[in-house]
């Protein structure tokens, strides 16, 4: 930052800035945390030497406490991807089965949307495609505040759902799918695309009509022709926000579509193989025989259905990035 050339590039400089600035407040963090620690420990040996056990209870309470401060700052230590800190783009479509896989589709919507508010995340759905009886076809929800992509990106995959279906007469077992797909939000500097390569259609935004019906032609869908992408952004009543929306989920999917190539080719220089075969789901919820979530990647099961189910994905979601950083 000393050097004299440091600011010849202001977007660089400002990116060199936030790091120092990231790292500025972990090294705080553990010199903190240290200290917390020495504290502790200072407090046990002299409790010890003087034969005191009225300090025990603080004792405990200041070790469990140290603890859960631990365990939060080791998960923020993990997010350390390029993409980690950024807002992320979150979309969800059921697979084959109808009303059946739609409804569950709308649960997994659901849960996420009361993870977002349980975390204290900024979340906002931009397009939502309902189904013809219920559930959905398709919804795609913007996530902002720090560290958005890091948390969630190990939820992209195929969730798969066992119930007793409550849209069958015979009350059988069901077996549903939905995938989800998880974006980083990234800014121009990072994606440029042509004007001449997308194609923008506006219509009226979706509704249950009434007297809030939209008249206008306010909602945007732009498909980016090399690739075939099409996304769509109907939350706003501003056809220019919408717009403005919708380029920004499309630079993010062009760039997770980039990535994936990338990837793709260091695996094939490399020589690895992936298999193809069934059991694709990266998490199981069981309702019925019993009531149980596995993650396939981690191991981690929890009985609480409803926990989960309302938003309660936070051990899920630690166990990932742990299992992420031991394949690393």
């Amino acid at each position: 930052m000393a050097s004299p050339a440091f600011w010849d590039d202001n977007r660089r400089a400002q990116e060199l800035i936030r790091e120092r600035a990231e790292l500025a407040r972990v090294v705080a963090r553990v010199t903190e945390l240290g200290g917390q620690a020495s504290d502790l420990a200072v407090l046990l040996e002299l409790a010890g030497e003087a034969g005191d056990d009225s300090v025990d209870a603080e004792i405990r309470e200041g070790i469990a406490r140290l603890q859960r401060e631990l365990d939060e700052f080791e998960l923020k230590v993990m997010l350390s991807g390029p993409h980690d800190a950024k807002a992320a783009i979150l979309s969800i479509h059921p697979g084959a089965g109808g009303t059946e896989s739609q409804d569950w589709a709308q649960m997994l919507m659901r849960m996420y949307l009361r993870w977002c508010e349980r975390a204290g995340f900024k979340a906002e759905v931009v397009d939502l495609l309902p189904g013809e009886e219920a559930g959905i076809k398709s919804a795609t929800i913007e996530v902002t505040g720090d560290y958005a992509y890091g948390y969630l990106k190990g939820e992209a995959g195929v969730h798969r759902l066992i119930r007793i279906s409550p849209f069958d007469a015979s009350s059988r077992r069901q077996t549903s799918f939905a995938s989800v797909a998880v974006t980083p939000e990234v800014d121009d500097v990072e994606v440029t695309v042509r004007e001449d390569e997308l194609r923008v259609d506006v219509y009226r935004s979706s509704g249950p009509g009434g007297q809030g019906v939209n008249t206008a032609d306010s909602a945007v869908r732009i498909t980016h022709l090399p690739t075939g992408i099409v996304v769509a952004c109907q939350n706003e009543r501003s056809q220019l926000r919408n717009r403005d929306t919708a380029l920004r989920i499309l630079k993010a999917r062009l760039y997770e579509v980039a990535s994936s190539k990338q990837k793709e080719e260091l695996s094939a220089l490399a020589g690895e193989k992936k298999g193809i075969a069934f059991g694709s789901q990266i998490r199981t919820y069981t309702f019925h025989p019993e009531q149980r979530i596995k993650d396939h990647r981690t191991g981690v099961e929890i009985g609480n259905v409803e926990a989960v189910m309302d938003g309660a994905i936070d051990e899920f979601i630690k166990a990932y990035l742990l299992w992420a950083r031991g394949k690393a």
